[in-house]
């Protein structure tokens, strides 16, 4: 079977990531911590995902005009991903994350968009046909909804982070994607079209729904948790590819499910996305 071509709109971050024992509370400070940067952002994480878990891919986006722009694609650029849509924008610094991970693998995130702010319906307008569209809400709005336009018989959103949006893009999307959160911020709304919704639980799992109906359900995968970063875009980009494949709603669960559990096993929100021989491997030594 050939390969989907997946067209993604999203937010390119470098990430600055610091591992201490323990998150700060507020007004702490915390020493003793080490210190790395990642290619970041949910656009391009998911991207990257997509890519790796074997489609081909074409990122809309935007970098600014500065050295952390080459770091933040470089990734995406070894990995192949289309970048011919990632517009440099000479107003605008590269979006960065700034990250603190704990000893359990659990982070604190805080992003300055930057350029990602910056990305327009017009750097959309014109792009497609696709097998499938996945966006995310770290880019304006309006560049969302142009999405929305391509052709494609999955477009798929994930809600995050969650923010107001109107109805009818909810309604459009064949995918909305959320977690716990993001699902209490939208609540019915969600539920309102005849789409599918991913919603992730974290050690809880993920459920699948289709029209409002749950459709498929998944465990956690038990797995050594590293770090947390990158693991919810993992999951984003391999359900998009599986159902572009055409994989069914419960066999497309378990395969995004086994690529987040890989995720969370190693540092970094891009490094540590697998690629598909592993995801393949890992399910085939299940019971």
């Amino acid at each position: 079977m050939a390969a989907p071509k997946i067209i993604t709109v999203g937010s390119v971050n470098l990430d600055l990531v610091a591992s201490a024992e323990h998150l700060p509370a507020p007004g702490e400070t915390v020493t003793g911590a080490s210190f790395a940067q990642y290619p970041g952002g949910k656009g391009a994480n998911q991207t990257l995902a997509a890519r790796r878990l074997g489609a081909e891919v074409s990122m809309i986006g935007r970098v600014g005009d500065d050295p952390y722009a080459d770091e933040a694609l470089a990734l995406l650029k070894a990995d192949g991903v289309d970048l011919s849509g990632v517009i440099t924008d000479e107003q605008a610094a590269t979006g960065v994350a700034l990250i603190g991970v704990d000893a359990r693998g659990e982070n604190q995130i805080i992003v300055a968009s930057g350029a990602n702010g910056e990305v327009g319906s017009g750097d959309v307008t014109g792009a497609g046909p696709a097998d499938a569209v996945l966006c995310q809400l770290e880019v304006p709005v309006p560049a969302v909804m142009e999405a929305g336009k391509i052709e494609t018989p999955l477009f798929a959103i994930n809600l995050a982070p969650a923010l107001p949006v109107p109805a009818a893009l909810l309604e459009r999307a064949d995918l909305l994607i959320v977690n716990e959160i993001e699902a209490d911020f939208y609540g019915a709304l969600i539920h309102r079209g005849d789409g599918m919704v991913a919603l992730t639980l974290g050690r809880q799992g993920s459920v699948l729904y289709r029209a409002g109906k749950e459709v498929a359900r998944m465990n956690v995968f038990t797995v050594p948790v590293i770090d947390t970063t990158g693991a919810g875009d993992t999951f984003c980009g391999a359900l998009v590819v599986a159902l572009a494949e055409g994989m069914d709603e419960g066999k497309a669960l378990r395969f995004a499910s086994a690529a987040a559990a890989l995720a969370v096993t190693k540092p970094g929100a891009q490094p540590s996305i697998p690629d598909r021989k592993e995801v393949e491997a890992f399910l085939a030594d299940l019971p």
